[in-house]
């Protein structure tokens, strides 16, 4: 019998749909360049990717409020234009996807991405369709956690927490989910680790896309 019964998946990107270490790195080194700081080298930004971004730019550069949001907008701009496509999907997403439809799950998106960059990212990669809902960041409306992200995706599938299931490659992913009640996957083969999902308390590990339909089949 499959470990998980819900009928709902909802989905993180960075680290879990696709592999965007080098558009986020890129980007992130072009934003300290413009906020007048050295820019670090790719193995010590390897952090920023899947975390929100305005948290990251606070706690770990140690930026005021006004500093954050004025490193985001950098960083929006030159990621919009040039960092999403500095990007591939990770082998196996669509193999992934094409067994859990054909097993009946529904399926959407739930990012600290920014919500059009998101959009616009799974349209490059042809796999939107899969998707009844991408919800991602959107600071006009104060949705800027990984929770609120979670909660407005379940509210437009018109769905309760404990009917879905959330696969994210990081800490954050099953903090949001368990705050709702959600179980959630923890993925490998992305950014986060094995002793990251054992500290906060991922329900199950994932080593590969295929492993995640295991989980379901």
């Amino acid at each position: 019998m499959a470990q998980f019964q819900q009928d709902i998946i909802l989905f993180d990107l960075d680290g879990t749909l696709t592999d965007s270490a080098e558009g986020v790195i890129r980007t992130a080194q072009y934003t300290m360049e413009q906020c007048g700081i050295q820019p670090w080298s790719e193995a010590d930004l390897r952090f920023m990717v899947g975390p929100p971004l305005l948290q990251t730019f606070r706690k770990e550069f140690g930026m005021n409020e006004e500093e954050a949001n004025h490193a985001l907008a950098i960083f929006r701009e030159r990621y919009f234009n040039i960092g999403a496509f500095e990007n591939k999907l990770y082998d196996g997403i669509v193999p992934m996807l094409e067994q859990l439809k054909k097993l009946g799950k529904r399926m959407a998106v739930a990012t600290s991405k920014n919500e059009v960059s998101a959009v616009r990212i799974l349209e490059h990669f042809q796999i939107a369709s899969y998707f009844e809902v991408i919800g991602g960041d959107c600071r006009e409306k104060e949705r800027n956690t990984k929770a609120k992200v979670v909660a407005y995706v379940l509210e437009q599938l018109q769905a309760k927490a404990e009917d879905a299931v959330m696969v994210g490659d990081r800490n954050y992913d099953v903090e949001g989910a368990h705050s709702l009640g959600m179980p959630c996957i923890g993925v490998l083969y992305g950014y986060g680790s094995r002793e990251e999902f054992d500290a906060c308390g991922a329900d199950q590990v994932a080593q590969t896309p295929a492993d995640v339909v295991k989980l379901f089949a």
